[in-house]
């Protein structure tokens, strides 16, 4: 079973959306995007145990905290779920209920006027039309919500429970009917304090349920034992004379029992709500020996622990049975197990719909699985699937690090080779050294990502498709040896900024632009290490600013890309972003006032496109 389309109206940040969830789907955006969100409208909807919480929801979970009309009218939260793949279990369970669903229209084909025809079509499937509302119940002034089947209404069955208040006549989709559709969500945040607890619906309260036997029984004899333990807590020497000296004074101004102890002490208030938010799992650690109860572990091995019992869910259910939730696997967990965990959800659970920051998270999934979230100021929530016009699957595959980079980020800047990307952060380093505070922003703080096209040429088929994304985009070039074609010309017109470099090549531009105090620091610092370049000259304090010149271009050459990491070194030699290459450092300033209009530009003479813009304006 797996959802198919998630709508929402009026949750949280989101005043309406839809996101299409085709498989496994990893959830992607910036913060406050509405990542969380989603996740959260998917256990309002399934959660078994999630509407036996009080309240099911509150004044901060309606659209900007309006859950009333000015004429008192209750302001509803809907969400609707289409779950489809369902297995044959629950074809016959939910029978009555289910609708055929076409991938082709996205929606249900009797919505359609062609007749039954489409509904035998091979691009159609039964689907489980789902929906949750929520509203203020202003009789009992308290907020109120239930899951329904979401069909036309009609007369109910003779032994379907019918609600019609919230409802509107629909029949609820009850606790174990939704067990059944094996929903599991693991919060971020509550994996250190509730994920591995006995409160309802955490995982351990899954694995017993799914286990075997009766909640009921383990509950009677644990209640029993603690009761009935011997010795008991109230015979403790102390505290026995305490309990006595009680007795003694109450009797005084109560009368207390005739028969057995007047008072004693437990462990708990005997009940089942106290003792699930009591019992704690205890684990002794490698190399102590020493039980410690799991939250006093490190983090990471706390998360390691919801992958154990995350495994052993999906053993007691079965493979491909499990629709799984998860927030920020990252947290607290190093790139290869974010790598195992993410490894292990999408091929054991049915489905697994992740949110996630981390590239090591996101280069596992293919394009078409990567929905991006966006969300206007009006709340208007809108997921859009990746989309890679342009862009051949082996190159996907050959760089999945910087993609899953670039679609995390804000913006994008294409340069043509490793030499460029290593040294663009540095370079901006530098002129947020050299700005006044609060006039420029680090590309890192603004939120780009700079990406390798792996050569010369390669850098104008990048803009449309990162356009598409929906990235801010920007590029450096060389000068090409040859005029641009007109097709790679229109492609080039995608980004908001591109700036041809002068030269043909990076090593010129830095040997020629960058400050003549910074090339000598950097000779002086790379000529005597033991991997610079056999045959190249070198030069002393004395020499003369053309020599210098020429000796750092013969240097950057043999010794280009990241792995000897030299250009980088030559930018960090400069003290102030006035010895930077000048096409390196206004192209950062260039971008800089287009993704901080409001800031106004830096001290800086405007670049050749702004100049431009400017004169046309």
């Amino acid at each position: 079973m797996r959802v198919r389309s998630l709508e929402i109206k009026n949750f949280r940040g989101v005043s309406a959306g839809t996101v299409e969830l085709a498989g496994h789907t990893l959830l992607v955006g910036g913060n406050n995007i509405g990542k969380s969100t989603v996740c959260e409208a998917l256990d309002l909807i399934l959660g078994p145990e999630r509407l036996f919480r009080r309240p099911v929801v509150d004044e901060h979970d309606f659209h900007r905290g309006r859950y009333q009309q000015e004429d008192k009218t209750p302001i509803e939260i809907c969400i609707r779920a289409v779950l489809t793949d369902l297995s044959p279990e629950a074809q016959n369970r939910f029978f009555n209920h289910l609708r055929r669903w076409s991938d082709v229209t996205g929606d249900f084909v009797d919505v359609e006027q062609d007749g039954p025809i489409p509904a035998d079509a091979e691009t159609t499937t039964w689907a489980l039309p789902l929906v949750f509302f929520g509203r203020y119940s202003e009789a009992d002034d308290d907020f109120v919500g239930n899951t329904f089947f979401d069909h036309p209404i009609g007369d109910p069955g003779d032994d379907e429970e019918v609600e019609t208040a919230l409802g509107g006549g629909r029949r609820p989709f009850s606790r174990d009917q939704k067990r059944l559709c094996g929903f599991v969500f693991l919060r971020a945040l509550r994996t250190g304090s509730r994920a591995l607890s006995l409160q309802r619906g955490s995982l351990l309260d899954t694995v017993l349920r799914l286990g075997g036997g009766t909640l009921a029984e383990m509950w009677e004899e644990t209640l029993s034992a603690l009761t009935n333990m011997s010795p008991a807590i109230g015979d403790i020497a102390q505290l026995r004379a305490i309990r006595e000296q009680i007795g003694e004074r109450m009797e005084a101004f109560v009368r207390l029992s005739d028969v057995g102890p007047r008072s004693t002490f437990f462990a708990s208030d005997l009940t089942r709500e106290h003792l699930r938010e009591v019992v704690r799992v205890f684990i002794a650690a490698y190399p102590d020996k020493h039980l410690l109860p799991y939250q006093r572990l490190g983090t990471g091995a706390i998360n390691l622990l919801v992958f154990a019992l995350l495994t052993f869910i999906a053993e007691l259910k079965g493979p491909g049975s499990v629709i799984f939730a998860l927030e920020e696997p990252e947290i607290a967990l190093p790139p290869h197990t974010q790598r195992r965990v993410t490894d292990f959800v999408l091929t054991q659970m049915g489905q697994a719909i992740i949110t996630s920051h981390s590239p090591y998270v996101i280069e596992q999934f293919e394009p078409a699985q990567i929905v991006i979230l966006n969300r206007d100021s009006s709340g208007q929530l809108k997921g859009t699937p990746v989309t890679l016009p342009g862009v051949k699957p082996k190159m996907w595959k050959q760089e999945r690090r910087q993609f899953a980079e670039a679609i995390l980020s804000y913006g994008v800047l294409v340069v043509e080779g490793a030499t460029e990307a290593s040294m663009l952060s540095i370079a901006s380093t530098v002129v947020e050294r050299s700005m006044p505070a609060g006039t420029y922003r680090h590309i890192d703080l603004a939120g780009l990502s700079v990406f390798d096209s792996r050569g010369n040429g390669g850098v104008p088929k990048l803009g449309p498709m990162f356009v598409a994304l929906g990235k801010r985009c920007f590029a450096l070039y060389d000068k090409p040896l040859k005029p641009l074609t007109a097709e790679a010309t229109s492609q080039l017109a995608a980004y908001e900024i591109a700036v041809q470099s002068p030269h043909e090549g990076v090593e010129q531009m830095v040997a020629v632009e960058t400050g003549i105090s910074a090339l000598r620091r950097f000779m002086a610092e790379v000529q005597d290490r033991p991997d610079f370049p056999a045959g190249t000259p070198k030069v002393i304090e004395t020499s003369p600013e053309s020599d210098v010149r020429v000796a750092v271009r013969a240097t950057l050459e043999k010794r280009k890309g990241e792995g000897y990491g030299y250009a980088a070194i030559a930018i960090r030699q400069c003290e102030s972003d006035v010895e930077l290459p000048k096409t390196l450092r206004q192209l950062l300033l260039d971008i800089h006032v287009a993704l901080e209009p409001s800031t106004g530009a830096p001290p800086s003479e405007p670049g050749p496109l702004l100049a431009s813009a400017a004169a046309a304006a």
